[in-house]
Formats: structure tokens, C-alpha cells, sequence
């Protein structure tokens, strides 16, 4: 509970989000009350009862029915509000254990019933979650507001936080009750009731426009495009497989392709299809997912959203939703993160006209009499990359087999942080029968570490993209020590018996996401809301973990090819080097047009927008390329949109790239990209302390300074200068 006062109700009610399920799960075994339990029986329901089994007790996924979810969170709200209630109204007076840490223990068995509808709406969504999203989500967010504007409670926690530094406290308590405060105050315990009602009146109306579009999202994402046999060529067999397999699923003639509306499905058609005609018709479905003026049309619920954040910031004393959200922040202003934005967007620009050209150019050697659209790019790119390094994706993909990736990701964690993983499928409960689990152990003990579930395959009813999510979280406060956690992935699911063969970009996150889950495992602090770290902060071990993929020691083991099991041949591991920053315009353009997009219209002060004319705007303001379109354009942005969590935060992939850039030049320094000494001090200081000191101090520990925004610019191929 204590993770959703210093996050904010709304930021965390039904995201989905890696932030939100990190946060969610915090708590999520803590102890009850001794008077509370003896004075209110537990209604016999499995979301309510204690997780057993293995492990220190699994959530218990394969029971789970949304017809349960409404008398579960009812006695969670009620019973955590017993729980605060006695930390407020206690007579005693106010001391870091009988408030701080008392709030640190409260509203776990809420928090464990998060942890299962977080997954249960992410991965297994259907309309009677999405009915769930529309009512709870206001009442959560009331529940959670309650708790904040509770003037006993606020007083209590102000009273430790004055005597922070004459109580005797040491230098985490201290920052935990700082945090505590700072985090009430902005989140508005000091304002009046008339102030507090309009607050919670805005985070309820948040919460269920959230809800909306998410399903319209969601709706628009379940369409798919019809294809024929000839419209097909030029794309890769286990492609098509793929796409006759789903549309042998929705029942389409025999010998037809159904590519569905995700972003799995549709980028090997935009980088493979020779007919430019079924290329636009997939890429204009996808780009306007959210965008077609019918019922799944999201430009309205966008405004309602957008106004809302706006007057919540004014009513807090801000001047703008960028400005509220970036408080508990590295880069602490809106204009610090728009300066690092800034410093990198020309260069990416210019990268952009010059591969542009080469397609161009390519075109017309190829006596194609074009001139090159959105829908053109990745193909021509692909033709490219050809050409100058006689290279392709399709070259690559036989290696990159996903089972083989997965052991490589489990082998470099090994080699670097002595982490061992064991698939143990089929001993504890899933959510799905494509669900793998693990044992993580610690090599050399055996000690246990966690459990690992693993979600890759897309399914209907499964929010796209990537994701990781935690169950359970170390904290020593709790005695929490084995930690349950996931990656979700959406990989497309190929016919029964064929191989799941990935590209290079899909390799790259599932190594991202699987950073996210080694931060998780070695994350090792006392107080469980020290397991938050800032949103520009949580991207960076992520981001970090992908430099392994490309590295020799995990090439040679691990991509080998699918059908003769030879590893990749090394002039194929020369050319894949070679070409390390090709194509970098498009990804550098189409990601950090989003985030700077995202930044600018949450500093609108007014918040009084048209999304998709803000866009064309904001975007023409900014000089994007014409031959791109935004990575996530606003109408389908599920980061800003599905919750507050990545609101004016979606810069903080550039933000923690800066520190990965520099962290992997600290390995390149040592000479070796295993280097024990570095990833034991990059695990001391960084990876296993969550949030218990400041983050820019601990990077200044592993590093002996800040990070070099020019270690960015060298690893995408940009002028350092």
C-alpha cells in the first residue's frame, strides 16, 4: 500500500505498466493485524486467501475468475482502511516504527489481489475485465485518495518527518520518511476538503477515461488485414506460417494470410512485402489504431484525459502536468528533460534525410519510380542494409531461434551476477498453457531467489508491446525473500511443430525486458517502497542488458542455426557488427519524436487540446521527417493514456540510454564484456539497491562520475561534437 501513496492512485490503478506492477507488488505479503483478523472473518474467496505452495506460496493463477474480483477488492479496501485507521488514530505518540513503518506493512493481501488482476487485464483481458477496469478503477483510486488526504495520518507522518534528523533515525529511514512526505504533500494532503473532494473527483474521472481507452486500444488491436498468396511475396516463410496460422483462427478461406493489428504482426510485412499496396493498407490500419472516428476512436477520451491532468496539476500548485509529474525525477524539470531531447533530435533528423536518400537513390537503381512513404521505409531500409553490408534480417533470423535466445539471455545473467535458471513448468500455477516458469537460484549456494514466468506468444485479449512485471518483491521489513516476477512478451505464435524464429529487434527486447528482471532479482532492500526507482531511472538496467546480446561469448554459444544447429558463422557476426548503427535515424526519429510529443503536451498549461491537431503540429513545430510517423502516435499511446505512469515520462528511455551507453563504456574499458569486478560493482551500487539512495549518487559510486551524453551519441553513430 505505502508504494501507491508515494506513486499516486491514479498512476497506478490499471496501468499495466512495469512501474505500476514493480509498485503494486511491493507489499505484497505483509503482515496483518492481529485485531483486524480476529475481528472480521475472510470470506471464502481465492483472491483473498494467503498464496501457498512452493516458494514462500504462489499466486494461484489458474483460479482466477473475474467474477471474484469485486467482493475481493471491497474487504481489501475495508480492510485496509482498518489497518490505517489504526496507524492514525493510534494514541501513542508518532514514531518512525508505529507510522512509517506500520503504513510499510499495511494493505498487503489489497496488493496481492493487484498482482493477479494486473495480470488477468494485461495478458488474459476480455469484456468483463474491461467491465471491471470501468467500475473499480474510480473506487480504487477513492480508496487511495482517502488514505493521502487523511489529516491524522498526514500529521503523524509530518510529526517523524520535523524530527527526521533528531530521532535517531539512520540515512534510508530518513530518506524513506522524506519521500513519504514530499510524495503526501504533492500528491495533495495539504490542501482543504473542498480541495481534496475536487481531487479525488479528478483522479475517479482518470481512472475510468484509463479504462476507456484502453479498451478501445485493445478493440482496434484485434482487427486484422486479409492477404492473398500473391500479395504475400517476398515475405519469410515462417512469417507466413505465422499469418496462415491466424487466419486458420478466424476462420478465413483456406490459402488466405490474417495480419493482425499489432506491431509483432505487422513490422515483418512493412520490412518483407514486395507489394507496396498491402504495405500501405497495413501500415495506415496500424498507424491509426485509435484514429477512425468510430467506437474504438480515442481523440476524445485523449482530451478529457489530457484537461484532467491539467486542472489536478493546477489545483496541486504546478504549472503544468510535466511539471507535477516530474518532481520525483533525475532529471527533476520538464525543461532538463527536453534539453537532453534537444541535444540529440538534430542528429537524428539529419540521419534520417541521409538514409532517405540511400532508399531513394535504391529505388530508382531498381527502376521503381517511387517516392519513399512511411510504408516504404523498413522495406527500402532492408535493401539497403543489403547492399552497403550484405546483410538482411532474413540472413540473420535462422540463428536467432527463441528457445536458443532465451537460454543466451539466462547464460549471460549467470556469467555476470551468478544467477542460475531452471524451468520448472508445470509445478505451480499459470495463467495460460504457453506460460514457461523457472527457479532462479544463486550459483554456488543454491540459495533460493525467485520464481520466473515467461508469457512470449500474442494472443487475443493481450495488450501488445513488452512488458515485465513483479508479483512479489524483496523486503526485509516483510520477510519477503523470494521473489516472484515475469516477461511478456508478444512474439508471434507460429503453426504447431515450426520453430519461432525472432529478428534482431525482437532478440534486443528480449534481452530489454529480461534486464528488468535481473534488476528485479538482485534488488535486495529492507523497506519495501525503496523497490520504486524513478521512471527515468527503472529503463536503465533494461536498456543496459541488451549490449550482451551482440557480444562473441553469447553469439557462439547461442545462435546457432535452427536447422543444422552450426553457430553463426563469424564474417555473419563481422557484418552484424559493422552494421551496429545502421538505420539509426528511423529508430532514434521514431522514438524520440514521441517522447518530445508526449513532453510538450503535457506542459500545456491549459490542457485544452486536440490530440491529433496537437500532433500534426507539435510534430511540424519539431521538423519530423515526412517519411516517418511517431514511434506511438497519440491516439494508440498506451504509456500515457492507460495510466498516469509514463505521462511526461516517456523521455526516460533517452534518459537511462545515457547511462547505459556509459555504463556498457565502462565494460568496453575493462576489456572484456564479462568483466567480474565491473557488473559486481554495477550490481552493488545500482542493481541491488533499489531506491535507497539517490540514483544520480549511486551512478557517481559504480562510475566516479555523472554519465557522458557523448557515449549516447558515439553508440547510435551521431557526431559527438
Amino acid at each position: 500500500m505505502k508504494a501507491v501513496l508515494l506513486a499516486g492512485a491514479t498512476a497506478l490503478a490499471f496501468g499495466g505498466s512495469t512501474a505500476m506492477a514493480q509498485d503494486l507488488a511491493v507489499a505484497s505479503a505483509a503482515a496483518q493485524t492481529a485485531g483486524a483478523q480476529a475481528s472480521t472473518a475472510v470470506p471464502n474467496n481465492i483472491l483473498l486467501a494467503e498464496w501457498t505452495g512452493p516458494y514462500a506460496g504462489v499466486p494461484p493463477f489458474d483460479k482466477v475468475k473475474p467474477e471474484h474480483f469485486p467482493e475481493a477488492f471491497q474487504f481489501g479496501i475495508d480492510e485496509q482502511r482498518r489497518e490505517v485507521a489504526a496507524i492514525a488514530n493510534n494514541a501513542a505518540p508518532a514514531t518512525f516504527q508505529n507510522t512509517v513503518e506500520a503504513l510499510e506493512k499495511a494493505g498487503g493481501r489489497l496488493d496481492r489481489i493487484f498482482a493477479l488482476y494486473g495480470v488477468m487485464t494485461s495478458n488474459m483481458s476480455n469484456p468483463q475485465y474491461q467491465a471491471l477496469q470501468k467500475e473499480w478503477g474510480p473506487k480504487l483510486a477513492a480508496a487511495f485518495d482517502e488514505i493521502t488526504f487523511n489529516p491524522q495520518l498526514f500529521q503523524r507522518v509530518k510529526t517523524v518527518y520535523d524530527a527526521r534528523q533528531t530521532s535517531g533515525l539512520d540515512a534510508k529511514q530518513q530518506r524513506l520518511v522524506t519521500r513519504l512526505y514530499e510524495s503526501m504533500t504533492r500528491q495533495g494532503a495539504n490542501l482543504n476538503a473542498q480541495q481534496k473532494e475536487q481531487l479525488s473527483a479528478y483522479n475517479q474521472q482518470l481512472a475510468a477515461a484509463f479504462a476507456t481507452f484502453s479498451e478501445k486500444v485493445l478493440a482496434d488491436e484485434s482487427t486484422f488485414i486479409q492477404a492473398t498468396e500473391a500479395e504475400m511475396a517476398g515475405v519469410p516463410q515462417d512469417i507466413k506460417d505465422a499469418a496462415a496460422s491466424a487466419a486458420k483462427e478466424r476462420k478465413l478461406p483456406a490459402g488466405s494470410y490474417a495480419i493482425v493489428n499489432t506491431r509483432s504482426a505487422v513490422d515483418p510485412i512493412l520490412t518483407f512485402a514486395d507489394s507496396r499496396s498491402l504495405r500501405e493498407k497495413v501500415w495506415k490500419a496500424f498507424v491509426n489504431r485509435g484514429d477512425n472516428g468510430g467506437a474504438n476512436d480515442t481523440n476524445q477520451v485523449i482530451a478529457q484525459i489530457v484537461k484532467l491532468r491539467a486542472d489536478r496539476a493546477k489545483l496541486l500548485g504546478f504549472d503544468s502536468h510535466a511539471e507535477f509529474r516530474m518532481q520525483d525525477t533525475m532529471a527533476k524539470t520538464p525543461e532538463k528533460a527536453m534539453e537532453l531531447m534537444n541535444r540529440v533530435w538534430p542528429a537524428a533528423v539529419a540521419r534520417v534525410k541521409e538514409e532517405v536518400a540511400d532508399q531513394q537513390a535504391l529505388a530508382r537503381k531498381l527502376g521503381q519510380n517511387i517516392t519513399i512513404e512511411p510504408w516504404d521505409y523498413r522495406y527500402y531500409q532492408e535493401k539497403v542494409r543489403k547492399e552497403r553490408y550484405n546483410l538482411t534480417q532474413d540472413e540473420v533470423k535462422p540463428y536467432f531461434e527463441l528457445n536458443n535466445i532465451i537460454e543466451a539471455s539466462y547464460w549471460a545473467a549467470g556469467e555476470l551476477y551468478g544467477l542460475d535458471f531452471k524451468e520448472v513448468t508445470g509445478t505451480v500455477p499459470v495463467w495460460h498453457p504457453d506460460i514457461r516458469v523457472y527457479s532462479v537460484t544463486k550459483r554456488g549456494s543454491n540459495e533460493q531467489v525467485g520464481l520466473f514466468y515467461r508469457d512470449d506468444y500474442a494472443r487475443t485479449g493481450k495488450r501488445s508491446g513488452a512488458w515485465a512485471t513483479t508479483y512479489r518483491s524483496r523486503a526485509g521489513l516483510l520477510g519477503d525473500e523470494i521473489v516472484l516476477g515475469s516477461n511478456n512478451n508478444n512474439f508471434v505464435k507460429p503453426a504447431p511443430g515450426q520453430p519461432v524464429l525472432i529478428s534482431l529487434d525482437d532478440a534486443e527486447t528480449l534481452f530489454h525486458e529480461f534486464g528488468h528482471a535481473i534488476h528485479y532479482y538482485l534488488s535486495d532492500v529492507h523497506y519495501p517502497s525503496f523497490n520504486g526507482t524513478p521512471r527515468d531511472f527503472v529503463e536503465y538496467p533494461s536498456q543496459v542488458n541488451e549490449n550482451w546480446l551482440l557480444t562473441e561469448p553469447v553469439l557462439s554459444r547461442f545462435a546457432k542455426h535452427y536447422q543444422t544447429g552450426e553457430p553463426m558463422p563469424k564474417a555473419l557476426i563481422e557484418k552484424i557488427a559493422k552494421a551496429s548503427t545502421f538505420n539509426q535515424g528511423f529508430a532514434t526519429a521514431e522514438y524520440l519524436s514521441s517522447a518530445i510529443v508526449d513532453m510538450m503536451l503535457h506542459m500545456e498549461p491549459s490542457g485544452v487540446v486536440d490530440p491529433d491537431k496537437f500532433e500534426r503540429e507539435a510534430l511540424a513545430k519539431i521538423g519530423m521527417p515526412k517519411e516517418l510517423v511517431m514511434r506511438h502516435r497519440l491516439p494508440q499511446f498506451n504509456h500515457l493514456f492507460s495510466s498516469d505512469a509514463y505521462s511526461a515520462g516517456y523521455y526516460s528511455y533517452l534518459w537511462s540510454e545515457t547511462m547505459d551507453a556509459d555504463t556498457w563504456a565502462a565494460f568496453e574499458e575493462a576489456g572484456n564484456p564479462f568483466d567480474k569486478e565491473t557488473a559486481r560493482r554495477f550490481a552493488e551500487y545500482l542493481l541491488s539497491t533499489g531506491n535507497e539512495t539517490d540514483r544520480a549518487e549511486a551512478y557517481r559510486q559504480f562510475r566516479g562520475r555523472d554519465p557522458d551524453v557523448n557515449a549516447l551519441l558515439k553508440k547510435r553513430g551521431f557526431p559527438t561534437k
